[in-house]
């Protein structure tokens, strides 16, 4: 079973999509943005979520990084 929340890879630009059950949520720019996206989606103790695989794949790119390099 894959997760339900999807931290996308990083825009060209600065920030990451989010996508919860394949529908896309939002962008982020930061774990802050991320927890407040998740807990607006529902997600109750979202601080807790971000580093749990069954919660949250990060994908192309490093967890926790918002901007290129």
């Amino acid at each position: 079973m894959s997760a339900p929340i999807v931290v996308h890879g990083l825009s060209l630009t600065r920030g990451r999509t989010v996508t919860i059950n394949d529908e896309i949520a939002g962008l982020v720019c930061n774990d802050h943005d991320l927890i407040e996206l998740l807990r607006r989606a529902g997600v109750y103790d979202a601080e807790h979520c971000l580093d749990d695989p069954q919660w949250i794949d990060w994908r192309g790119g490093r967890a926790h990084e918002y901007e290129p390099a």
